[in-house]
């Protein structure tokens, strides 16, 4: 099947998206506005896009024309935010954080989550997240509806139990235990993994010549 985006609407074009770019991880993003009321909500267009400067990337969409989502509002204010990844253990916690409450409601309180104080930014992180990035506004880049935005990395906290070497940055990502996001209503463990380190160059050509010799003595 082709899908001709060019003529597609914006709400089919999200779908198609939603149900074929598989698994995606979660930002559970918590901010604050000016008064210091405390938002949290998931999405699931983020990752990472570099190290130097370590920077995030979350897409954030509006709640109708002109009107951005709290999130995008509060880091619009604030110029800070932190992104908390999401284990299995919170799910429905996550879920809950979700719902679209009205401006003001705090989504951390609805959930019965516990806030931690960040060390470099203002906004707290959810106290019971495995990992969680502070991080401070870079920029946003206007994509229609939604904005792009983009924030620097500039504190992690990883629970103590899944670090395995701190010097040596090693991390047992099973004890991490996140989920990912599938389509529609469905979500993912990642425990489940297969391992495929890297082939180096030389190995390959190696394998390569000695598949042509075996060929060529067949």
């Amino acid at each position: 099947m082709r899908f001709d985006f060019e003529t597609m609407l914006a709400s089919e074009r999200y779908r198609l998206l939603l149900a074929t770019v598989l698994p995606r991880p979660i930002a559970w993003v918590t901010t604050c506005d000016r008064g210091g009321v405390v938002n949290a909500a998931p999405f699931s267009f983020f990752n990472v896009f570099g190290s130097d400067p370590a920077t995030v990337g979350v897409g954030i969409g509006s709640k109708g024309p002109a009107e951005p989502k709290d999130t995008r509002a509060n880091i619009r204010e604030t110029e800070q935010f932190v992104v908390n990844l999401v284990p299995f253990s919170l799910a429905q916690e996550m879920r809950v954080t979700s719902i679209a409450f009205p401006r003001g409601v705090e989504e951390p309180a609805e959930a019965g989550l516990s806030l931690a104080a960040s060390e470099r930014v203002a906004v707290p992180r959810i106290a019971q997240a495995p990992v969680s990035m502070e991080c401070s506004f870079m920029q946003e880049i206007a994509l229609g509806s939604f904005g792009l935005v983009l924030g620097k990395i500039v504190m992690v906290h990883v629970s103590d139990e899944a670090v395995i070497d701190a010097g040596r940055q090693h991390v047992d990502a099973s004890k991490l235990d996140l989920i990912g996001r599938m389509e529609g209503a469905w979500y993912t463990k990642t425990r489940d993994r297969f391992e495929m380190p890297p082939i180096a160059l030389n190995d390959w050509n190696a394998e390569r010549s000695a598949r042509h010799i075996a060929s060529e003595s067949t």
